[in-house]
């Protein structure tokens, strides 16, 4: 998929939409209105514009530029650490194909600095233009912006307006009483910049482990530390965990002891990583330092999020000795023999 989301563009006419409609109002001595038009606007540098009104003074020329007139420019960009969002979380939406859904990371904000020029023969043009404009702005403005039309992502995008100046530019001599007024307004819009939209795949149905329906029958494995403690826990001994065996909050019934993994069933009470496990006749103790049922039990929830306990027991048999000596794990699902 394109790279382009058209993101800055989007911003941009967004920013010049908000003064196309200025109307400009005249008035004659009796404050009765002579005329109305709407002020253009385009995207240009001051510079040009001014280079365009120095080389034609009077506006005696059939091609010229009328005045008043505005124009814009995007001036610079900023990264905003102040509205920094986890750029390792993704947004989904869905699409035409019923298998697949498209993704695209957070975006990252930037500000975008705006300037808007307008070009004005006498002060009270200059003025009345001002005031269509500066009631909007408290100093901020929000328009609202499709900027991911296939994503659905519309952002309220805040517009600020940081300051506000003129400059009135005399030409020729003095008998010339041609001038200009040029009124500079800055703009800040607080944008983001989108990375690209990738296709896909949608998950149907996930299996997750379920720890809270351990049954007594159940055999629990405890991964041990052992430069914690000492000793051989023996098969069908009573351990637990707490000052004796009497008072103890959790015990259990040792299935059997290998390297470093400590096998129990017959669970009671909550076993914690923070407190050794003792042996009742071995006294053998160490800390663990994570557990898992042993075969695990799973659920399985589909997409829609409907749960379904038909998975009898998932194992995981260690095959396929890799070049660094670790195992490839084979998972095999048994279904519950009464489904």
């Amino acid at each position: 998929m394109s790279t382009y989301n058209r993101v800055i563009r989007k911003l941009v006419v967004g920013f010049g939409n908000l003064f196309d409609n200025i109307t400009l109002y005249r008035f004659k001595t009796d404050n009765t209105e002579s005329e109305r038009f709407i002020v253009p606007i385009a995207y240009a540098t001051k510079e040009r514009y001014v280079m365009r009104l120095e080389e034609d003074l009077a506006l005696d020329k059939k091609v010229q530029i009328t005045l008043p007139r505005m124009s814009f420019e995007m001036a610079g960009l900023t990264y905003d650490a102040s509205r920094k969002q986890n750029t390792n979380i993704k947004n989904f939406a869905g699409t035409n194909s019923a298998t697949g859904v498209i993704a695209q990371y957070n975006p990252v904000p930037y500000n975008f600095d705006f300037n808007l020029y307008i070009y004005v023969r006498n002060i009270e043009d200059g003025t009345q233009i001002i005031e269509h404009i500066l009631p909007f702005f408290t100093p901020d403005y929000t328009i609202k912006l499709n900027l991911i039309p296939e994503m659905g992502i519309i952002k309220e995008v805040p517009i600020i307006l940081n300051s506000t100046s003129h400059e009135i530019l005399y030409e020729g001599g003095r008998e010339n009483e041609t001038r200009m007024i040029i009124w500079t307004l800055n703009f800040t819009v607080k944008g983001f910049v989108f990375g690209k939209t990738a296709e896909t795949g949608v998950i149907n149905r996930a299996f997750v482990s379920v720890f809270n329906l351990i049954t007594e029958e159940d055999v629990v494995e405890f991964r041990l530390n052992l430069s914690s403690g000492f000793g051989t826990y023996k098969v069908g001994e009573k351990v637990y965990q707490g000052y004796t065996s009497d008072d103890a909050s959790a015990t259990g019934i040792v299935v059997q002891f290998t390297d470093n993994l400590l096998r129990l069933k017959s669970l009671t009470g909550n076993f914690v990583s923070d407190k050794p496990i003792y042996g009742v006749n071995t006294l053998a103790n160490y800390n663990f330092t994570t557990y898992n049922l042993n075969p695990l039990k799973f659920v399985e929830v589909d997409a829609v999020g409907r749960v379904s306990t038909d998975i009898d027991f998932m194992t995981v048999d260690k095959v396929d000795a890799k070049t660094d000596n670790t195992l490839n794990e084979v998972l095999t699902i048994n279904k519950a023999a009464n489904q």
